[in-house]
């Protein structure tokens, strides 16, 4: 249910500033929208996109994979190749002092090349690496998919500096098997400093942001007596009209938004994070120009669905676990359990400890793919839940909402949107005022039911089903460390 002569006049209210608000924000100012306001609770001009400061956003994180690796899914291999020469003149801008946040220099960079590396444990490439190669070639983009066993890409990684990235885990003087294809595209985004970039450029466009534990977060819709959706309410009783208001909140757009109900929903990964000592020969070793991001057996369920990372310019050194995704189902006022994101920051009920499951499946791969960290007597500095927002198919969700006019929604992100920030926006213009609707992209990314397909994420289990937080054991690393001993 569009919304008639949208005009660059009209006040448009976003809720939600990670990243599809920032990059929405960002590319409705391009587009000439005068009246743009952003709202958030987190106060990110403080906290700078740090969660170590506090932000609980999937958005807000020390580092994210860039890659253009999709197998079959052409749309989002042409979208990265399009965010990644995006990410590329951010830095450039960066250099030249363009948009530069304040705390940030010259020298910073929100994106490093440093190759994006999927593995597997088997002998043969899974059919997915299989069309990636064969899709990135029909594109164009010949001898960027770089097999790990082939003696040619070899070469072809050396030459381009990223030999090591063919074998970072040392498999092959190891004497073990490394089948694996590395995304010499990819890389790593420095994601609390790619969003204050976005933040930045949004501002320099006349954006407007409301950063603020009460006068930043949303508490219900204005609405007409026919229920169109004519603005927001805040946390301090304020009133916020808008002819549109984007729903762009993450994890938690599920519970603010019910109509999502079969159709997204909050779901956690599991992090843990340690810390390179400055002075530690692994700071080389797991420097980003020898290391690449890199996933391992992410298609293969609750014993696989490993990601991780080069350490950062601090030493921190993440690696995460997908392989079961989470929920935390509570009962909303209507009487229908919905996941809502709970972390180590959530005002009312923290959690610490991520399940015991995936702490297993990170020990085992630590143990056989990087023993190094084990040899040093390295424990684990921190653990995170990270809430994203699985759709059932793992495509986005950017639509107007059906029956709602006056309300939009951009989310679903379901793990893989962060790489889009510099661009997605331009997408969620795009379909705000229906241009390019045929796209296979924008039409992917519509409202839809799941209907007779199988779904690829199975949603809203409740507080029965087995990925319930209530229902798994759990464990912090302090506990871990002093079940070891």
């Amino acid at each position: 249910m569009s919304l008639p002569s949208l005009s660059k006049k009209d006040q448009i209210n976003i809720v939600g500033a990670g990243i599809f608000g920032l990059s929405t924000a960002l590319h409705l100012a391009r587009r000439g929208y005068k009246y743009v306001t952003v709202f958030d609770k987190q106060p990110y001009d403080t906290t700078l996109y740090s969660y170590f400061k506090g932000c609980d956003g999937a958005s807000a994180d020390i580092n994210k994979i860039i890659r253009s690796a999709y197998g079959s899914q052409t749309e989002y291999q042409q979208l990265s190749t399009e965010a990644i020469a995006s990410w590329k003149q951010w830095n450039s801008d960066l250099e030249n002092g363009f948009d530069l946040p304040e705390g940030m220099s010259r020298a910073d960079r929100v994106f490093i090349q440093c190759g994006s590396l999927s593995l597997t444990d088997g002998d043969e490439l899974p059919e997915f690496e299989k069309a990636t190669i064969k899709n990135m070639e029909d594109a164009g983009h010949k001898d960027t998919q770089l097999i790990t066993t082939n003696q040619e890409h070899q070469t072809i990684a050396q030459a381009r500096g990223m030999g090591s990235a063919m074998d970072p885990f040392l498999r092959e003087k190891r004497g073990k098997s490394n089948v694996g294809v590395l995304d010499a595209t990819g890389g790593v985004a420095i994601a609390d400093k790619a969003c204050r970039v976005a933040l930045q450029k949004a501002r320099n466009l006349g954006a407007r942001f409301v950063f603020d534990p009460s006068a930043g977060a949303f508490d219900r819709f204005m609405t007409t007596s026919g229920g169109d959706v004519i603005g927001i309410q805040t946390k301090d009783g304020k009133r916020h009209p808008a002819r549109l208001t984007i729903m762009a909140c993450g994890g938690w757009t599920p519970s603010l938004l019910p109509e999502l109900d079969g159709l997204c929903e909050a779901t956690a990964g599991s992090v843990i994070i340690y810390k390179i000592p400055r002075a530690s020969s692994l700071w080389e070793r797991f420097s980003p120009e020898r290391f690449p991001t890199w996933l391992w057996k992410v298609r293969d369920g609750a014993e696989g669905g490993l990601y991780g990372f080069p350490r950062d310019e601090n030493g921190y050194l993440k690696i995460g676990y997908r392989g079961t995704k989470y929920t935390n189902p509570e009962r909303q006022e209507d009487g229908i359990e919905r996941s809502v994101p709970i972390t180590r920051w959530t005002e009312d009920h923290q959690l610490r400890k991520i399940p015991s499951q995936a702490m297993k499946v990170l020990r085992r791969f630590i143990a056989e793919y990087m023993p190094e960290l084990e040899d040093e007597g390295l424990e684990i500095e921190t653990t995170r839940v990270c809430w994203y927002t699985d759709s059932f198919d793992n495509h986005f969700v950017i639509d107007h909402v059906p029956e709602k006019r006056g309300l939009f929604v951009a989310t679903g992100g379901s793990g893989h949107a962060f790489k889009y920030l510099p661009n997605i926006g331009n997408w969620v213009v795009d379909a705000i005022e229906g241009i390019g609707q045929e796209r296979a992209a924008i039409q992917a990314w519509r409202w839809r039911d799941l209907g007779d397909q199988k779904a690829f994420n199975v949603l809203m289990e409740g507080t029965k089903g087995a990925r319930a937080l209530g229902n798994v054991s759990l464990i912090d690393e302090h506990e871990e460390t002093r079940a070891k001993l």
